[in-house]
């Protein structure tokens, strides 16, 4: 069992922009005032080639989709809300909380998996929990342990708790449930995803535990991690703000192991953090400044994990 794959697939923008679907409860999205759209997405597209670059020329192996301009899908920059890829061959199909959000779910992306090697065994699909609301918005609301089969989720309207267990029986992973909060406007409201307050690497964890107000639970998370014996860097709510939660190790064929960030993220790391994390591998960031403020994503968001067994 492995934690970081070394194959992601990524889905090329054409027409990137501030989804007002998703920005109700995402807080971290942006108007870049005085942008027309297509220079959002210029800029989108310039950010994704440079990144993908830079993955590639690390020997990650990057399989990229091409979006389409119908349907509307202003976030399908973000593959990881609504896929997931499992060593057994197993797909699973997430509920989307944005109505534009859920036409990202292309059969043909899942034909180019195939076609670049891959065995798809069977599609697990949880998305009629949508007709009744209910919403686990893939590996950007549930963070999987593959190893120790743990999976922790904040539960948030975009996270439902008895989906996330439904999810964690049908794969056997241990449910580690708890609710995070941000400041916005001086009130405290739920984070939209796990993923941007933590991380979870091979041995090592990213975590902002000030997110998570509830001592017990922030006590349940810690030692979760540290009894599975993770090393935890800890987080500020600022630096979370700069997406540093928002990062993903990932390894190259050879087994040489990245720490995948945006550089808004690596920048806003303390020498302190960036020691322990290059104990773990090597640090890659790159600049997604525009995707980072129209989207209220980063880097993470932008990668879903491939680790479907070989052809």
């Amino acid at each position: 069992m492995r934690q970081s794959t070394d194959t992601l697939l990524m889905i090329r923008p054409v027409a990137f922009r501030m989804n007002e679907q998703t920005a109700v409860n995402n807080y971290y999205q942006k108007v870049i005032d005085g942008l027309l759209p297509a220079t959002v997405n210029a800029k989108a597209q310039e950010e994704f080639d440079a990144f993908v670059s830079k993955l590639e020329a690390a020997g990650i192996r990057v399989i990229v989709v091409n979006d389409t301009v119908e349907p509307d899908t202003p976030d399908s920059i973000f593959p990881n809300n609504w896929v997931s890829f499992h060593d057994n061959g197993d797909v699973v199909l997430y509920p989307m909380f944005a109505e534009n959000r859920r036409l990202e779910r292309r059969e043909d992306i899942l034909d180019e998996i195939e076609n670049a090697g891959f065995v798809i065994e069977e599609i697990m699909d949880y998305t009629a929990a949508e007709e009744d609301n209910f919403f686990l918005e893939g590996t950007g609301s549930l963070l999987l342990d593959r190893i120790n089969k743990i999976a922790y989720c904040a539960l948030s309207p975009r996270a439902d708790e008895e989906l996330f267990i439904e999810f964690c029986e049908d794969f056997d992973y241990a449910p580690v449930i708890f609710e995070a909060f941000q400041t916005v406007d001086g009130v405290r409201k739920q984070i939209y995803h796990t993923n941007v307050i933590m991380c979870l690497g091979t041995d090592f964890a990213v975590l902002c535990a000030d997110c998570i107000d509830d001592k017990q639970e922030r006590k349940h998370v810690l030692e979760q991690l540290r009894n599975s014996g993770k090393e935890v860097v800890l987080i500020s709510e600022d630096q979370v703000n700069n997406f540093a939660g928002n990062m993903l190790e990932v390894t190259t064929a050879d087994g040489k192991r990245y720490i995948v960030m945006s550089e808004a993220a690596r920048t806003s790391l303390r020498p302190a953090q960036i020691q322990i994390l290059e104990k773990y591998g090597v640090i890659l960031s790159s600049s997604l400044d525009t995707i980072e403020a129209c989207g209220g994503g980063s880097a993470r968001c932008m990668m879903a994990e491939v680790f479907l067994p070989k052809k």
